[in-house]
């Protein structure tokens, strides 16, 4: 009896002390950053100013970026940035909307209306050790935001980084400041 007592026991510790651990990350373990970018007034540098049914789309993806495939109004943009080059350029179309020159059933002879200004926003990239189950994250130094100079018409004014030598290390805080 004693040896099937004493078989058990160390069965029990053997199960018990060989499982690992679950490898999932936590939903608020901070992973890769995304910019955030507030709209101010430019002739009020104070006030934050919405923008009117704003579409966002990155250059070459005919896609909209999510939440961004004509908003309302937005007076804060977040963006994703590529980790796999040195910098990420975006479509930021103010007054967004789809002419279907009176033949709503014939898409061929649809426009856009509005106006689209285009920013490149280069950096530096580092990847981080999180943890084992979270793996690496990715955050970008020496971030600036250019703007398009054959615009003819922008709607972007100025931008503004909140810091020098700006990076982007979280999500907490506003990185960049766009004046329109």
């Amino acid at each position: 009896m004693k040896k099937i007592s004493l078989l058990i026991a160390v069965l029990f510790i053997i199960v018990n002390y060989s499982c690992e651990r679950d490898d999932i990350c936590p939903e608020n373990t901070p992973t890769t950053p995304r910019l955030i970018i507030d709209l101010y007034d430019l002739g009020d540098q104070e006030t934050q100013k919405n923008v009117f049914d704003l579409r966002i789309q990155g250059v070459g993806n005919d896609n909209a970026l999510p939440g961004f495939n004509v908003a309302s109004s937005a007076n804060s943009i977040i963006l994703p940035l590529r980790t796999d080059a040195s910098s990420t350029q975006y479509k930021l179309h103010i007054n967004y909307a789809i002419n279907d020159n009176g033949t709503p059933d014939n898409p061929d002879d649809d426009f856009t209306e509005g106006n689209e200004d285009i920013i490149t926003i280069s950096y530096t990239t580092e990847e981080i050790y999180v943890s084992r189950a979270c793996g690496y994250k990715t955050i970008f130094k020496n971030v600036s935001i250019i703007l398009d100079t054959n615009d003819t018409a922008p709607w972007i004014l100025l931008r503004e980084a909140i810091n020098d030598n700006q990076s982007v290390e979280d999500e907490t805080t506003t990185h960049f400041n766009i004046f329109h």
